[in-house]
């Protein structure tokens, strides 16, 4: 594949930081950005508002298959309605924990994760995006941070954006998704075998943001 565009895969567990981060290294190379996890989040909500079960593979690769979601300035659209907020709530967060298990629905999106892959180049972020989706991309990061570091910054998150949580809460519901993403037996979460590993738990994202941009200006 030597003649598609260059990609940067950054991987990590949940509330990483990896979105925040994948956004601003896109937007200084003035590259394309992928939100893989906002794709099985959509999937989630389609499931939530359709009422398809958690268990039903089939369907829940179907209804995948339909998503034509449009990225315009940080804000995301489906079926001409805004979703932005909606697929950040822990319920369709968890949710799409839960159904990425499936190697079905996994399939489905496959085709439309490499589907952003186009020129200048692409930064994508995700749990599979150097194992799986783009094994060859040019430089491969997998963003850690401490389970208690990455709760705080999820409270945070969600306070920012009105909503109330626990952090005791939230920590626990890491620790499940990161049992469940590092355990499941299609794509588990885990660092690809070329990928370098940065924990971000005493980091800035600017530092982080920094790190990555050097290492690719290096690559």
């Amino acid at each position: 594949m030597e003649h598609a565009a260059p990609v940067i895969a950054i991987d990590g567990p949940t509330a990483s930081g990896k979105g925040t981060v994948a956004q601003r290294v896109a937007s200084a190379l003035g590259w394309h950005y992928l939100d893989s996890g906002a794709l099985y989040r959509l999937a989630a909500l389609r499931a939530l508002e359709t009422g398809i079960s958690v268990s039903d593979a089939r369907a829940l690769a179907e209804a995948a298959r339909t998503l034509d979601p449009v990225f315009s300035d940080g804000r995301i659209t489906l079926d001409g309605r805004e979703v932005t907020d909606d697929i950040r709530r822990e319920d369709v967060g968890l949710l799409a924990s839960r159904i990425a298990v499936h190697p079905e629905l996994r399939a489905a999106l496959l085709e439309l994760q490499r589907s952003f892959r186009r020129p200048p180049g692409l930064v994508a972020d995700g749990r599979d995006m150097g194992t799986v989706v783009f094994p060859d991309a040019r430089l491969k990061v997998f963003l850690t941070a401490t389970a208690e570091a990455r709760a705080e910054r999820r409270h945070k998150q969600l306070s920012d954006k009105g909503f109330s949580s626990s952090i005791a809460a939230l920590l626990q519901d890491l620790k499940v998704r990161d049992e469940r993403d590092s355990s499941r037996s299609t794509a588990p979460l885990k660092p690809a075998e070329d990928a370098r590993r940065l924990d971000s738990s005493d980091l800035t994202i600017d530092q982080v943001v920094a790190q990555i941009l050097d290492w690719h200006g290096k690559g």
